[in-house]
């Protein structure tokens, strides 16, 4: 008996013409002037390309899409503000699903502490609603005006607060997800206790867009805190950051929020290139820090704390000179130093970026080492490392020697990651701490990943999406010709 014919995929203008009877035409682009910002990461390392940009303005538009490309064939890759950092939500082919209409507050329970938000709602808005309801939501970085929940969950962003909150996962309660195939799981319980069965929001949150399309989610607030205070500190070394932490994290408890660690080189770099930045302390240090200690108790007293800690500190020889914000824009004008030194590097010419992390008690042995290594293979070379230090996590980044050129600098990229990141296997710790794998670590993953533990992402990535049309040759590459991973 003849088996009947497969009926034909559809072209691709019969699914654009699909797309554009649901979502309407002004949602469907594909103009080169209108696809360009979508294929661009904000890096601008990677340019992608697409066959359309589509806007979908609800879940059971998102849905329809992903369900028209699977019936068609076509790759969908999921964008939200585009602020990644590794490549993630470049599109090459396909269709890019931008979730930016898709930006409602949906509701807000401030007895159960939670918020329900689509997952186009950007990050800032998110902070606001929860603090006119007078709590906290306490995720937050420097791209938090453009960045957008559905992102940050899919790369499990931490940011600036994870040392006091945890990363993007730990502040998730539900989600409700487009699969592959285009059915909708429904998993928006605000509980703080389920266990009935697999926790499935976990499967999604760090996925990158490769299992499933997050389009909705309730999250954990908190109490806003009462008493806030940033101090910055000068230090004679990154060793002795690590100590006044330890001091710090046994004195002050849970009051301590963040503890940043910046180096003379970055700091320098802030001065020079950003406008309204200011130097905090009068003298050169071989170390900053800056400290946060936030509560929500109506008695307490953050400054009075941080005061007494660093003096006691600088009475020991471990702080050299410390300043505390004296009002709110005082704190954001020391928050600022921290901030904007990713931005300060691209000032500098080329630069080669690592988000590793290492536990937290062979932070400052990475730094001197990882340090070492890199210099001794390019004299000139400025390490600029910073980063949470609270949690373990730094941003080790390389700077182009002076005069040197810039495509020749990042044409060494592949050896500068082989260098950092054996050193962090070492040390065991991860070669990729809160940006994500994406493309530009892919690669990477599969060369110091445990087997196993690659061949179970596959299975999974197989299980949800067996014909890799989720954000495919991201992450883990189902395909035998992935695109290349390093810029």
């Amino acid at each position: 008996m003849t088996e009947p014919a497969l009926a034909p995929a559809p072209s691709a203008d019969t699914l654009l013409e699909a797309l554009r009877a649901r979502l309407g035409a002004a949602h469907v682009l594909t103009a080169p002037s209108d696809l360009d910002p979508y294929l661009v990461e904000s890096r601008k390392l990677y340019r992608g390309s697409a066959l359309a940009a589509v806007r979908p303005g609800s879940t059971e538009e998102v849905a329809f899409v992903v369900e028209a490309c699977a019936a068609a064939g076509v790759a969908v890759v999921a964008q939200g503000g585009n602020t990644g950092l590794v490549g993630g939500g470049v599109p090459h082919g396909g269709v890019v699903l931008s979730l930016a209409r898709m930006n409602r507050i949906v509701s807000l329970d401030p007895v159960n502490a939670s918020i329900v938000v689509e997952a186009g709602a950007i990050l800032a808005d998110v902070q606001d609603a929860a603090d006119a309801a007078g709590l906290l939501f306490p995720l937050s970085y420097a791209s938090r005006g453009s960045a957008r929940i559905g992102g940050a969950l899919a790369c499990n962003s931490g940011g600036i607060a994870v040392l006091a909150y945890g990363n993007a996962r730990d502040l998730v309660l539900g989600l409700e997800v487009v699969l592959a195939d285009g059915r909708v799981w429904n998993g928006l319980k605000a509980l703080r206790k389920n266990n009935a069965g697999y926790d499935l929001k976990h499967l999604f949150v760090g996925s990158e867009g490769t299992l499933g399309i997050i389009t909705m989610a309730v999250l954990k607030l908190f109490p806003k805190p009462a008493s806030r205070t940033v101090g910055f500190v000068g230090l004679p070394s990154v060793r002795v950051a690590l100590d006044l932490f330890a001091r710090l994290r046994k004195r002050a408890d849970r009051d301590l929020t963040a503890f940043e660690f910046i180096p003379p080189v970055g700091l320098d770099m802030v001065l020079r290139h950003m406008p309204g930045t200011v130097r905090p302390l009068a003298g050169a240090h071989g170390a900053y820090a800056l400290i946060e200690l936030a509560s929500a108790r109506p008695d307490a007293d953050t400054r009075a704390e941080l005061e007494a800690a660093l003096s006691d500190a600088i009475e020991d020889g471990l702080v050299e000179d410390a300043t505390l914000g004296a009002s709110e824009a005082q704190n954001l004008g020391l928050w600022a130093l921290r901030e904007h030194l990713s931005d300060a590097q691209g000032y500098e010419g080329g630069s080669i970026k690592h988000d590793v992390s290492v536990p937290l008690s062979r932070l400052a042995d990475f730094v001197e080492q990882a340090s070492a290594a890199c210099e001794a293979a390019m004299p000139g070379l400025r390490v600029c490392a910073f980063g949470h230090v609270g949690d373990g996590n730094m941003h080790f980044n390389l700077s182009q020697p002076v005069g040197m050129d810039k495509a020749a600098f990042l044409g060494a990229w592949a050896d500068f990651n082989r260098i950092v990141h054996d050193i962090v296997t070492a040390m065991d710790g991860s070669i990729a701490a809160e940006h994500g794998v994406g493309l530009i670590k892919r690669d990477e993953l599969q060369h110091y990943g445990d087997p196993v533990a690659l061949d179970l992402m596959r299975a999974i990535k197989a299980g949800l999406d067996p014909q890799d049309r989720l954000n495919p040759g991201k992450v883990v590459a189902l395909s035998s010709d992935p695109q290349p991973a390093l810029p």
